[in-house]
């Protein structure tokens, strides 16, 4: 069953294409796009910052006068570029061999250039404890310079928890607020998972078993995701909001009921058999 914030891909080209107005939030954009080699697509940025991610592929990339190359084998394989573009630029894309990318927007003044991030560039960081163990690159986020602009490219192992204890950045409990998007892909043709997007004070409760390019949009809420045992999780995170420059390193705010778990990942185990 479809539904407005868990969206499949449509179009053999354009996969994914949402605007603020389509979705109704106030910032973020988000294109999936798909080419031949040889195929060609353009992108105007109009009044937004933009930033590419390759998703596989090699392709030639230009904005603001510069010219890029760029390759990936796989989310699973290696670390991707990222191009990022200012407000007023068309940023070219043609394929050299079968490629995929997605582009994400948000409003911008132009304080930064157009700029190609390298792998070297983004952070990893190994975060959480028991079963909420997961590998996170930074690939655009602070100190890292964008306007508005926030990346994340995720990888849950098999049977392991992303995004706990559960947080929020919907402007519940004073959190900043940031619009977000989550495109997901298993190492495995079979693997899923599940979304969750809620906040149990408001009565909001929403969960969604995702596969390979689903696409969840996080409106509101906390927002933990869970990968099924078998196959390993990856997901792209886009995020744009109120925070800018510098401040987009400001953290969310965790869910109370389950924040205490920083203190103790392992807590809560018990030992099997339960009963003899």
């Amino acid at each position: 069953m479809s539904h407005p914030h868990h969206l499949k891909p449509k179009g053999a080209q354009l996969k994914f294409n949402v605007s603020p107005e389509s979705v109704g939030w106030n910032y973020l954009g988000y294109q999936a796009v798909k080419l031949k080699a040889g195929q060609s697509y353009t992108f105007d940025t109009k009044g937004n910052e933009a930033a590419l991610v390759p998703l596989y592929g090699e392709l030639s990339l230009a904005a603001g006068g510069q010219s890029f190359d760029v390759s990936r084998k796989g989310v699973f394989v290696e670390k991707p570029h990222v191009l990022y573009a200012p407000p007023g630029n068309v940023i070219a894309v043609t394929a050299k061999k079968d490629s995929e990318f997605a582009i994400g927007t948000a409003p911008a003044e132009g304080k930064y250039p157009v700029r190609l991030f390298k792998p070297e560039e983004m952070r990893v960081e190994v975060r959480g404890g028991g079963a909420a163990v997961r590998e996170v690159h930074h690939i655009l986020s602070h100190p890292l310079p964008a306007e508005r602009l926030i990346l994340f490219e995720v990888y849950i192992p098999g049977g392991m928890w992303s995004g706990w204890p559960p947080h929020c950045h919907d402007g519940h409990l004073d959190s900043p607020y940031l619009e977000e998007t989550y495109h997901f892909q298993f190492d495995k043709p079979a693997g899923f998972g599940l979304h969750r997007n809620y906040n149990n004070e408001k009565g909001f409760d929403e969960v969604f078993s995702v596969y390979s390019d689903d696409l969840v949009l996080v409106t509101e809420g906390y927002h933990p995701v869970a990968a099924a045992p078998g196959s390993t999780m990856f997901f792209l995170n886009y995020l744009a909001g109120e925070l800018i420059s510098e401040d987009r390193g400001i953290a969310p705010i965790d869910d109370p009921d389950h924040a205490w778990i920083k203190d103790n990942w392992d807590a809560y185990k018990i030992k099997l058999p339960l009963m003899k």
